[in-house]
């Protein structure tokens, strides 16, 4: 499939909006360009956050480069490395793992067993320079500051499956964990603690850009891809429902303006 065939976000029917109470979304070439956030993305989380509709952010990226920005965006929480931390903008620090202490010391030795095959394993590969910061997962670098191609990213993931670990690719990052869980999870999870109401699909839409967002096109009813999915739609299963005209945070302002206009924001 191609994204000319997505149906275009503008043609959107005013009645799927008027409904939607909260926002989901990834942040890696969603909100972002080159790792910084676009300027229309911080003011669409504004424009949302004055409108009392809450946005929650699930990323592959690690908690200690999301604890910052869930402290600094108007959202109501970041849930990081792919369903396995929340941080709250409330209290800045680490609030919910998925996963027990022990379970994370058990899996730690494997994660990093993996990390040293893929490097041994897949010649230029390297780790994601945000490491440092990841509590559960491993990364490694494919589109960030290095580049590896479509046959090394298999490789990558081959490896990262062999030794009993969940794979995905970002726009940026190949990502390695052990759990069952993932973004879907996460939206499971993290509403009610965040919002304190029951998570219903249907009540929120999902906004993203490549395969590690799939998850999240096939669960959720209303979800959309911003326009720089273009790339990765010939590798998805599961597409977004939208697409949008503009690429990253461009793109993210352009679902909001929507959600606002059909909500009486505008």
């Amino acid at each position: 499939m191609s994204a000319a065939f997505l149906s275009a976000w503008a043609e959107v029917p005013v009645s799927r909006l008027q409904s939607i109470r909260g926002v989901l979304t990834d942040i890696d070439d969603t909100l972002t360009r080159d790792g910084e956030i676009e300027a229309a993305a911080l003011q669409a989380l504004h424009d949302l956050a004055a409108a009392q509709c809450p946005v929650i952010a699930i990323t592959g990226r690690p908690a200690g480069w999301s604890e910052p920005f869930a402290q600094a965006w108007p959202v109501r929480g970041i849930v990081a490395e792919n369903g396995a931390v929340l941080l709250t903008a409330a209290q800045g620090q680490l609030h919910h793992f998925t996963q027990d202490q022990a379970t994370r010391a058990a899996n730690a030795l494997r994660l990093q067993a993996c990390a040293a095959a893929v490097l041994c394993e897949v010649p230029g590969s390297h780790l994601a320079s945000d490491s440092a910061g990841r509590l559960t997962d491993i990364a490694i670098d494919h589109s960030e500051h290095h580049h590896l191609s479509a046959a090394q990213i298999g490789q990558v993931v081959s490896v990262m499956r062999a030794h009993g670990l969940t794979a995905t690719v970002s726009s940026i990052h190949i990502n390695g964990w052990i759990g069952a869980h993932n973004k879907w999870t996460a939206a499971q999870w993290a509403v009610p603690l965040l919002c304190g109401l029951a998570f219903a699909p249907e009540e929120w839409l999902y906004v993203g850009d490549s395969s590690n967002d799939q998850i999240m096109f096939q669960h959720m009813p209303l979800s959309v891809g911003v326009a720089n999915i273009a790339r990765f739609v010939p590798q998805l299963q599961h597409v977004p429902t939208y697409v949008t005209q503009g690429e990253r945070g461009h793109g993210f302002a352009e679902v909001v303006a929507g959600v606002l206009a059909a909500k009486g924001g505008d």
